[in-house]
């Protein structure tokens, strides 16, 4: 099996051929920290964009540095995050689940990153993409839907440019998809439709239209097209509109 997994992924590397920074591949996941510990080492701009990344992901924040950022120092005045106001030390990293490194401190960096391996623990390291674990990409949210962009630690502008195109092409009304989605798919699985009939229905419901029609707050429509795919009875599709309609 080993053998011919190579064999493939050879014959395709001889017929397409991708620029690369990085030889290597990051696999790409969506990681629950809610109420797990990050330690970020450093206290400047850089520690406080990634302490409020963690913060809206609902993980709990230490941080590590002298001296923070006015941001910072608020967020531990209302103690929304542990700040340990000294210099690093390997005790530090004690119960973390990730580890970022963002201080301007290129041997400061270099033990964080030290300790944090032979921790065990994944680790970020700030303007050091080959020594990172893990890359945070660039984001946008609209309700459960999340979109990111990420370069492998190669152009954290490129991914910003490609976040803001998205932020245009993507707006609220996705939110409000993802949330219909989700109670249609839910109660399909409760009329004990299978999940092979329930992916080809979805085939059919998610079109073009129906992203418009949510967006210009046409509810009618979309509890006709629902309704129509389905086989529901007219008013079915409204109750679970109700629930999504702001």
């Amino acid at each position: 099996m080993l053998r011919s997994l190579c064999h493939l992924k050879g014959k395709l590397s001889e017929k397409v051929f991708i620029a690369k920074t990085f030889e290597r591949n990051v696999y790409p996941l969506c990681l629950n920290i809610s109420g797990r510990l990050c330690v970020v080492i450093g206290g400047g701009p850089v520690a406080e964009r990634k302490v409020g990344g963690i913060l809206n992901a609902d993980g709990l924040v230490r941080v590590v540095s002298p001296v923070v950022t006015p941001g910072l120092e608020v967020l531990a005045e209302h103690r929304a995050i542990e700040w340990l106001q000294k210099t690093y030390s390997r005790s530090d990293l004690d119960g973390a689940l990730l580890v970022f490194a963002a201080t301007n401190d290129p041997h400061v960096q270099q033990e964080v990153c030290r300790d944090a391996r032979m921790a065990g623990l994944l680790i970020n390291v700030g303007d050091a993409p080959e020594d990172c674990d893990f890359q945070v990409p660039a984001v946008i949210r609209r309700g459960d839907l999340t979109l990111s962009a990420a370069t492998n630690g190669a152009s954290p502008a490129v991914a910003a440019m490609v976040r803001r195109r998205l932020e245009r092409e993507f707006g609220e009304e996705y939110a409000l998809l993802t949330v219909l989605a989700g109670l249609i798919r839910a109660q399909l699985l409760a009329e004990g439709r299978r999940s092979g009939e329930v992916k080809l229905l979805f085939e059919k419901i998610l079109c073009d239209d129906i992203v418009q029609w949510l967006q210009q707050r046409r509810w009618d429509k979309v509890q006709q097209h629902v309704e129509s795919i389905l086989g529901w009875p007219s008013g079915m599709a409204r109750e679970i509109l109700n629930k999504v309609i702001p």
